[in-house]
């Protein structure tokens, strides 16, 4: 039986488990070692090991046939945050690990790697697809540019079939803004609203899962669904499933006003996302084409 290792171990990791046990032997990279009686009971074989300290990772290397690179750049400004090149470019240094642990052994036949539609920065409504040049406006955009440059640059050279995957929101019944539409905050009116786009977490966990099968060598893909609806509109959808009052809509000068760096950060990017690739190549086909298809499960 072939191994794969998952860097990454959040929620879509979690799903995505027993889809792999029948294929795989799972090894589940985590550093805090409460996590692992939780991953060993859904059937996966804890490792230790921080990508955030290089020494930690030398029990990966040669370890996994495929690998599952799910773990987001560190919020911390320091290592991660490190300024390299002319104009000032973003390292992901758990990336950089990541791909210098694997390189001290057999390097992995596979790899996966959830990055962020963010990469393209606003894109004023657009309808975009993978070949559009990448312009980021965030930090987070950045240093997921710099993960997805290190990654193909590290697979043409070992010959390892390396797939990205631009992901947008992720959603489930878990994590929907619900605190946000309960604690009143606003949204943009229509008119000047953000097109927004999202993806169920147990769609993006099937969407992995495809790639590792039919993913062409450093293959970009939009892991998103096939809606095309404004941020409003979706906090709008949500609240009335739950049965809560809309969000107030305002002007965009007021929304950046009223909310978080962070928050103004999404709403003030605007696109849509084409999934033409995934569907075609990958062949996959969504439990919930929409957004309204999984309100309508738990109504």
């Amino acid at each position: 039986m072939k191994r794969i290792l998952i860097a990454g171990c959040g929620d879509v990791a979690r799903r995505a488990i027993p889809k792999l046990i029948p294929r795989y032997r799972v090894y589940a990279l985590i550093r805090n070692p409460s996590h692992a009686d939780g991953l060993r009971q859904l059937g996966a074989v804890p490792v230790m090991g921080d990508l955030d300290d290089r020494a930690s990772l030398s029990r990966i290397a040669g370890l996994a046939d495929a690998v599952l690179h799910f773990a987001p750049p560190a919020n911390s400004p320091t290592p991660t945050f490190t300024k390299r090149g002319v104009g000032g470019g973003f390292l992901d240094t758990r990336t950089q690990n990541l791909l210098g642990a694997l390189s001290q052994g057999k390097l992995p036949e596979r790899l996966v790697y959830i990055s962020t539609s963010g990469v393209y920065g606003d894109c004023g409504g657009e309808r975009v697809d993978e070949t559009r040049a990448v312009y980021p406006e965030s930090s987070r955009g950045k240093l997921r540019v710099d993960a997805e440059r290190q990654i193909r640059a590290w697979a043409k050279r070992g010959g390892v079939n390396a797939s990205i995957l631009r992901v947008p929101g992720i959603y489930a019944e878990d994590r929907l803004p619900l605190a946000r539409l309960r604690s009143g905050a606003p949204a943009i009116i229509a008119s000047e609203d953000s097109y927004s786009n999202h993806i169920h977490a147990d769609d993006l966990a099937n969407i992995a899962m495809a790639a590792l099968q039919r993913g062409k060598p450093c293959r970009i893909y939009h892991a998103t669904d096939d809606d095309e609806m404004k941020m409003g509109d979706y906090f709008d959808a949500v609240a009335r499933a739950y049965g809560l009052a809309l969000a107030p809509r305002m002007s965009r000068d007021c929304v950046q006003k009223a909310v978080s760096p962070v928050m103004w950060s999404f709403m003030n990017e605007s696109r849509r996302l084409s999934n033409q690739r995934m569907t075609r190549e990958l062949k996959v086909k969504l439990t919930f084409p929409t957004i309204e298809d999984f309100l309508f499960t738990i109504k």
